[in-house]
């Protein structure tokens, strides 16, 4: 077993003002004394650097940002030179389904060239990790009657551009894993929640909505189900996978915890003291997923990690944390670009202009090419 336990070593983070890697980079250095980050994310339309403004603060010295692209392989190579990461956990993803429906280019570009050229990158040093955050979704779905439950092993069998382009990614990970020795480990999680989250998903987005006086629009398929996760403890899970993890190998990560979309409606609704009438229905997504289930029984019983954070408590709190916080998420909401309401026969909607489009797709672009902006 491959042990990564050097609590003064450096990270690279990739997408790290993202939602999840903006969580991590903050759990990271409150937890690990000594240990410092360098975040490497392009700023696309959901990475926000306010979700940092804190470990900014608190963590002078120990914390870089460098504006980039993944596939920008100079940049990475001079990040590699001058601060000697020797463990990357690559966030970096185009991650929302219904812009990948709309325009799935990017998808591919981010997601599966972007991941292919960091690897090359990495494989150049001498790191001890190359950790890859991947989603449940690579596995297909469920019917919501079935009691199977997704194991490691299972066949990827990906229905959507977004599930597609993270299963390729997974593929490139251990390909580099076993062509050229890099030590690779991919962890899968399940649905996650909690604070930072980009107004565009499920949670925040009923959050907010409610908060605006806005409807929630549910699709037709509410009963559909996602297994949720805190944040948090996905945060901890990679952390466990970075420390003790076995190269190579993949780990399962989920709560086991089942809420339908309708469920996740009402409990929003009455915490925000609003009405039942406040739900609109839509048409479904196209390549609507029913539902996720992970077994984590790996990680478990290998690592020793559980979910701390129960669903009930960890719901609420994150309502509240959206209650408290309009000033940092109350900006984000022009960039939203998604309709979920006008969904066409051919899977076709309208897309605000730079968000999914070819103007974002031009900005994804540009930033392969050198630039760097520190702080």
């Amino acid at each position: 077993m491959s042990r990564v336990e050097n609590h003064s070593e450096r990270l690279l983070v990739t997408g790290g003002a993202g939602f999840i890697g903006s969580n991590f980079i903050r759990y990271y250095l409150d937890t690990h004394p000594g240990a410092k980050i360098t975040n490497l994310d392009a700023l696309t339309y959901a990475g926000n650097k306010t979700s940092l403004t804190d470990v900014e603060q608190r963590h002078k010295g120990r914390y870089k940002f460098i504006k980039g692209n993944i596939g920008n392989q100079e940049l990475v190579d001079q990040i590699f030179e001058e601060d000697h990461p020797s463990v990357v956990v690559n966030f970096a993803a185009e991650s929302h389904n219904s812009r990948g429906v709309a325009n799935p280019g990017i998808f591919v570009e981010s997601n599966v060239v972007g991941t292919q050229r960091l690897l090359d990158v990495s494989r150049e040093h001498d790191i001890r990790r190359f950790h890859h955050i991947s989603t449940c979704e690579v596995y297909g779905d469920l019917a919501l009657d079935s009691e199977d439950k997704f194991k490691e092993g299972d066949p990827y069998r990906p229905r959507t551009p977004y599930n597609s382009s993270k299963a390729s990614a997974d593929m490139i990970v251990r390909a580099y894993s076993e062509t050229f020795g890099v030590p690779t480990t991919i962890s899968i999680c399940s649905n996650n929640y909690g604070p930072y989250q980009f107004p565009e998903k499920l949670i925040p987005n009923f959050i907010t909505k409610g908060l605006e006086g806005e409807q929630l629009p549910l699709y037709e398929s509410s009963k559909n189900k996602r297994e949720w996760l805190h944040v948090i403890d996905h945060c901890r899970a990679i952390d466990l996978v970075l420390r003790s993890g076995r190269e190579g190998e993949t780990y399962n990560i989920g709560s086991g915890i089942e809420v339908d979309v309708e469920s996740i409606a009402a409990i929003i609704l009455e915490a925000l003291n609003l009405e039942a009438s406040r739900k609109t229905y839509v048409s479904d997504r196209p390549g609507h997923d029913r539902r996720y289930l992970l077994d984590s029984s790996k990680i478990r019983s290998e690592l020793g990690w559980k979910p701390q954070v129960v669903f009930d408590r960890g719901i609420h709190d994150t309502i509240q944390w959206y209650k408290d916080n309009k000033g940092w998420w109350e900006p984000l909401l022009q960039k939203l670009g998604i309709d979920e309401m006008n969904w066409g026969k051919k899977g076709q909607l309208e897309v605000k202009q730079g968000i999914g489009s070819q103007t974002d797709h031009d900005v994804i672009m540009d930033l392969y090419h050198p630039q760097r902006v520190t702080s």
